[in-house]
């Protein structure tokens, strides 16, 4: 199983996804693309790509040049009928690839929220274990109007596309499930400045609303990445039968 990590900023761990790549023996390669590194130039060469998070948005190709040849990447994964996943910023590019409209600034969400799993999400593979609802952590700005052919899995009021599939299995989740407790616990850190700007208080009242809330957006994230892996699985079952 070989799995292609697009890396958006420094910073954006894969936490629950690492461990559920890990128990899939999964092969990673990462492609920095914030870093000037190149994009992975061949669907063939593997069987998943990842689209990570990241503080730019969407339609930023001024002073990130490679958000168009990212998006084309991720249609041509889905269209290769291979998995496909972009988290928060990813999903954002993912919408682009299928023209969807990119909403910048049009929805603020940051830490754990509850998300609202759709009728549809309930019969999906990716969320079908999660009941009616989810705690799950959240940090953007941005969100965008549903691609064409696209099925909405999750919702919330603020944000009406919180996850979202095209084709098998090719998802994009505005929240950030791979968010466990040691990844929040290095954001805080490594971001002490920017969530102080953006969100008064929340750093001082860390301990009391991680104690509430990451417990269960732990347990839920790694549901999400498990079954996320579990696509890929199912791809490759599909090859060897055909």
């Amino acid at each position: 199983m070989r799995v292609a990590i697009v890396e958006n900023m420094k910073n954006t761990p894969l936490g629950a996804l690492g461990i559920a790549l890990e128990e899939a023996g999964a092969e990673i390669e990462w492609f920095r693309a914030w870093d000037g590194e190149r994009l992975p130039s061949d669907v063939a060469a593997h069987d998943a790509l990842v689209v990570l998070g990241g503080e730019q948005n969407a339609r930023d190709d001024d002073t990130h040049p490679y958000l168009p040849e990212l998006a084309r990447l991720m249609r041509r994964f889905e269209e290769a009928d291979k998995a496909a996943l972009g988290i928060c910023l990813g999903s954002q590019i993912l919408a682009r690839a299928y023209e969807a409209e990119n909403l910048l600034g049009a929805a603020h969400e940051f830490g754990w929220k509850t998300v609202g799993v759709t009728e549809e999400g309930k019969a999906d593979p990716l969320l079908s274990a999660l009941g009616d609802d989810f705690t799950i952590f959240q940090w953007h700005s941005d969100t965008f109007s549903l691609p064409t052919g696209a099925v909405r899995l999750a919702t919330n009021a603020v944000t009406s596309n919180q996850a979202f599939r095209i084709g098998r299995a090719t998802y994009g989740t505005q929240f950030h499930f791979e968010a466990n407790t040691a990844v929040v616990e290095g954001w805080r850190t490594e971001f002490k400045a920017t969530i102080e700007r953006n969100e008064p208080g929340w750093l001082e009242r860390y301990p009391e609303i991680a104690a509430k809330n990451a417990p269960a957006a732990e347990i839920a994230g790694l549901t999400i990445a498990r079954a996320w892996v579990r696509t890929i699985g199912a791809e490759a079952k599909l090859q060897a039968a055909s």
